[in-house]
């Protein structure tokens, strides 16, 4: 076994974590309408939206698909945001199945916010930073939650993780 970690036990572990918040928000539908500052966010449906629609477009660009516009995103329920996320799962899982070459090759941001310098980077980084990008938030939506009184008992660590071992 590799010391190192697959994107594909990158994208288990960002899999599980969009189940566990999907599971615990229907769980609790009142969760979704507490203030959130984060990001876009004015509260925490706007923030799961937010992660899922980061998650799918970068997907999509990774993919050469075109990438869905925020006109196209819907609002909510949780099921239409989740979509986004099942949406983007499918989209990295055809792209896995890519010659681990394919994920070395430079890929250009072409986002403002980007500094210039900081533009090219590897096929396999983006999807890196938006699974990554992913876990953080969920982070920041437990500590939010727990903070408003509302413990979710989410173990987001990679430790924790049932698809990793």
């Amino acid at each position: 076994m590799s010391a190192a970690i697959t994107l594909e036990e990158l994208l288990a572990w960002n899999d599980e974590a969009a189940r566990y918040w999907k599971s615990h928000l229907e769980a609790n539908p009142h969760l979704l309408a507490l203030p959130c500052d984060i990001g876009p966010a004015k509260n925490v449906q706007e923030f799961v939206r937010h992660i899922w629609t980061a998650e799918l477009r970068w997907a999509q660009c990774l993919a050469g698909v075109p990438v869905i516009t925020k006109e196209q995103l819907p609002e909510g329920p949780l099921d239409a945001l989740f979509a986004l996320h099942t949406q983007a799962m499918q989209v990295y899982r055809s792209l896995l199945a890519a010659a681990d070459e394919e994920w070395s090759k430079s890929y250009v941001l072409e986002f403002d916010w980007v500094p210039v310098e900081a533009r090219t980077v590897s096929r396999r980084k983006i999807a890196m930073h938006a699974l990554f990008h992913s876990q953080r938030h969920w982070a920041q939506l437990t500590t939010l939650i727990r903070q408003a009184g509302f413990p979710s008992g989410f173990r987001g660590d990679l430790l924790f993780s049932m698809g990793l071992k």
